[in-house]
């Protein structure tokens, strides 16, 4: 693999594998954390989480533009690493005085300091990643991957550290944050602004081409986005997918843990049976490029969906903790097929310089708009339908997204000039 060689893979490696340390205990033991030491309900949790979503959905357009036009310059995503170092005292002194003061107001600024960690900071992570892949010759998967090992490494730690001190996962949250950040630091931004144009054979210098790049991130090439039908159908698909994966999660943990008698036992083997899940998806990702190549990536994020629709629709009709293991292993399959997958068509159907921008908005923007409602809307019915029903209605709704969603977006094997208001690309991907 020619990426071993690149030292610049593997800076983005310890980048990726810092940032998804933070990611995967955040997601992991939020929902327990909420609900043990917090005293939420299931729908006072669902604040939290659609909070998340509504401050995401403001703040990742601004934030698309703004790294299109940085380019591989770094500012947005050290602000990123700034919120992320304040994770251990946020909430060690700060949220639970703020849910005593007011379980509204606590649960909305929460949410909204978490979305500047996860929801919204994840889009910066992730296209400046992608970004510098494309200039420095690396797989984003494989580079990815790294965040995969994370995951599985402190899905299984934090189930540990949670049961002796639910508060010392948010800790490491910010030990993790110091070592991304002088990763962030060791950048060799020069080498990676050796990007070149298709229709120039030559390199302008690392200065000349970000700003190229950047002048062509303006109102009128942002506005094309919004005519490709392509745009409209991989939001819906991203509504009918990633955001309903993400709430299927969100009370996941909880449920799990109801079907053993002591909750401490239950949330123990949750938390090996997350680690599982993530190295098995650590596995897939190293031939998710492979794959993605050759099925196509239109095709890919299509199949992410149906195989979210037999999980969730498996989870509703499971009546013992093995068979719902069973379905939560199955999204190690899940994610690299949707990671890869969803870079891959951007560059290749949309142009490569408004990456970032078309990231936030039809990927980020779209599953938080999803996830902001289907907190909310799942939330009220795990509590008065119980969480077996709620499920059967979640993986209606999946496929009645995932279908049209598909249908409308372009293939993207097919040139780009066969569908109206496509812009040419100026990088090959």
């Amino acid at each position: 693999m020619n990426s071993l060689k690149n030292r610049t893979f593997w800076n983005f490696g310890g980048i990726n594998f810092f940032y998804f340390t933070v990611w995967t205990l955040i997601i992991t033991f939020l929902p327990l954390w909420l609900n043990d030491e917090a005293n939420l309900s299931t729908a006072e949790a669902g604040i939290v989480f659609s909070t998340m979503s509504v401050v995401a959905i403001f703040l990742e357009p601004v934030y698309g533009v703004i790294q299109d036009k940085l380019g591989l310059r770094r500012h947005l995503f050290a602000f990123v690493v700034l919120c992320l170092l304040m994770i251990g005292p946020y909430f060690e002194f700060a949220f639970i005085p703020l849910l005593q003061f007011n379980v509204v107001f606590g649960s909305i600024a929460g949410g909204a300091f978490l979305s500047l960690c996860l929801y919204s900071g994840v889009g910066v992570v992730e296209a400046y990643t992608e970004r510098s892949s494309r200039a420095s010759n690396f797989e984003y998967g494989h580079a990815r991957l790294f965040g995969s090992l994370a995951g599985g490494a402190f899905a299984f730690i934090g189930g540990i550290m949670f049961v002796r001190d639910p508060f010392s996962v948010f800790w490491v949250c910010t030990i993790s944050a110091i070592l991304l950040g002088i990763l962030l630091l060791m950048v060799n931004v020069r080498k990676l602004d050796s990007q070149r144009k298709v229709n120039e054979q030559i390199d302008n210098g690392s200065e000349e081409q970000e700003k190229d790049e950047g002048s062509h991130v303006n109102k009128d090439s942002i506005l094309s986005v919004f005519k490709k039908r392509s745009f409209w159908g991989l939001c819906l698909l991203i509504i009918g997918s990633a955001s309903l994966y993400d709430v299927f999660d969100q009370q996941f943990p909880n449920y799990f843990v109801s079907f053993f008698p002591e909750e401490a036992n239950g949330e123990s083997i949750f938390s090996r049976l997350a680690s599982l899940q993530i190295f098995m998806e650590a596995g897939f990702m190293v031939l998710a490029p492979w794959f993605i190549n050759k099925i196509g990536a239109k095709n890919g994020l299509i199949l992410y969906g149906l195989i979210l629709f037999i999980r969730v629709i498996g989870t509703a009709f499971s009546t013992t903790p093995a068979l719902l293991a069973l379905w939560k292993l199955l999204a190690a399959i899940e994610m690299p097929l949707m990671l890869v997958s969803i870079m891959k068509y951007i560059v290749n159907v949309f142009d490569a310089r408004l990456s970032a921008t078309v990231y936030m908005l039809g990927f980020n923007v779209a599953k938080q708009l999803g996830v902001a409602f289907f907190s909310l809307f799942m939330g009220s019915l795990y509590t008065s339908l119980g969480f077996q029903n709620a499920y059967i209605i979640m993986s209606i709704i999946v496929l009645a997204l995932v279908i049209p969603g598909g249908l409308l977006m372009q293939s993207d094997k097919t040139p780009r000039n066969q569908e109206p208001n496509t812009m040419e690309n100026y990088h090959s991907a």
